[in-house]
């Protein structure tokens, strides 16, 4: 694709990386075959291949409307459309820059802008959001049945194991999972356990950077990228051998760390060994000997959700599911595992037609094979299936901590 960015964006490196990103596509319209919103709404624009021509079209000095900011809001970044490309167009990042430069160029509503801003204050803030869920949950039962559905219903974590092991990875609270789903660490440090490893959080890292980041607050996110790089360090110096993530959203933002601190002379080497040492928890356990976790069978069929951070983003489509069938949980049958269930980190919020559609095909998928449970690998996937869900939903890893 031949480019002409205007000289205020081209002269810096967001235009530039646009500017390389974009002349990678050759317009083949492969992305389109796998792109959920192109699947429902048919409309090019609504689509990767009709979006990267809105966001060239504007990178090259066109109008800034609405109507592309429509379209660019509409989509998921769930990212399928880079597991398709064969010319490697790295789709998620020309978004984000696009968007970021977006919000500078034509600034929202202030209806739209109160809604983001009280997302970016309180998604990211661990207690806040804990102190905000607890209300809900306590007033649950007297909320209208729309409102009531979106809160959860109140969890506990099981203990965590006392044992302590020369093995360290490092694990990420979050901001949300803590408090909404408290027992996915707890399990996950209790299967490591039984694998010879201590599993340790740093008590000041807090979100990933990824709220912020997509929602187009970029230095932000980059501040709470350089907190968490600040609290792991001590324990990467003295020989964690890895970060291991157990909400794949998250994975694939600290495994951009590297890229996106890479110009940040304090921060860039020590980023890009954070990036190095993040992986996914069922990426870490597939390289484990999984024997001590092998049980009796459990009754029924479980069904899995890939999430497309951890498919798309992560490259890790197929690897829980390994793992899964190695200690001796059946899997049930899916369709169109390539498909985003429509949470997409806020999207479930800030677009909530698309987001329920996508939802109802993913219920369906995931439930042809009458599966007894639905397991995911992801917070956000997690809570957004269970709103519809006649099928339990849980975490993977409490599959395995039995």
């Amino acid at each position: 694709m031949q480019t002409n960015l205007v000289q205020h964006f081209a002269n810096t490196p967001d235009g530039q990386e646009a500017e390389d990103i974009l002349r990678a596509c050759v317009h083949c319209g492969f992305c389109n075959a796998t792109c959920p919103t192109y699947q429902e709404l048919n409309d090019e624009r609504d689509g990767p291949r009709g979006r990267i021509y809105l966001m060239k079209m504007f990178l090259e000095g066109g109008e800034a409307t609405e109507k592309t900011r429509e379209h660019l809001d509409r989509c998921l970044t769930c990212r399928s459309c880079e597991t398709t490309c064969p010319s490697g167009v790295q789709y998620g990042r020309l978004v984000d820059i696009s968007r970021g430069l977006l919000e500078q160029e034509l600034p929202r509503s202030p209806k739209q802008r109160a809604m983001r801003w009280a997302l970016t204050r309180i998604l990211p803030h661990r207690r806040l959001f804990g102190l905000l869920l607890r209300v809900g949950q306590a007033l649950r039962p007297m909320l209208p049945a729309q409102l009531r559905i979106k809160v959860p219903a109140r969890r506990e974590a099981s203990p965590w194991p006392a044992s302590s092991h020369n093995r360290i990875v490092l694990g990420l609270a979050g901001c949300a999972q803590p408090s909404a789903a408290p027992n996915t660490n707890a399990a996950t440090a209790r299967v490591l356990d039984k694998l010879g490893i201590t599993l340790v959080e740093a008590p000041k890292a807090g979100c990933c950077g990824a709220v912020n980041y997509h929602l187009s607050e970029h230095e932000r996110g980059l501040e709470e990228m350089r907190r968490n790089i600040d609290a792991w360090w001590p324990a990467i110096e003295v020989g964690a051998e890895a970060i291991v993530m157990t909400a794949s959203g998250c994975g694939a933002m600290v495994q951009d760390y590297g890229h996106l601190l890479k110009d940040d002379p304090m921060y860039a080497n020590k980023a890009r060994k954070v990036s190095e040492l993040c992986t996914d928890l069922g990426a870490f356990l597939l390289r484990e000997d999984l024997e001590p976790l092998k049980a009796s069978a459990q009754a029924g069929k479980v069904a899995f959700h890939c999430p497309c951070t951890l498919q798309h983003a992560m490259k890790q489509s197929g690897v829980v599911e390994q793992v899964l069938t190695r200690v001796g949980i059946e899997l049930a049958a899916t369709k169109d595992k390539h498909l985003c269930c429509g949470s997409a980190g806020t999207y479930s919020i800030l677009q909530p037609e698309m987001s329920q559609t996508l939802l109802a095909n993913k219920l369906k998928a995931l439930t042809v094979d009458d599966p007894v449970k639905i397991a995911t690998a992801n917070i956000g996937c997690q809570l957004h299936l269970e709103t519809r869900s006649e099928v339990p939903v849980q975490h993977w890893v409490e599959l395995l901590d039995r």
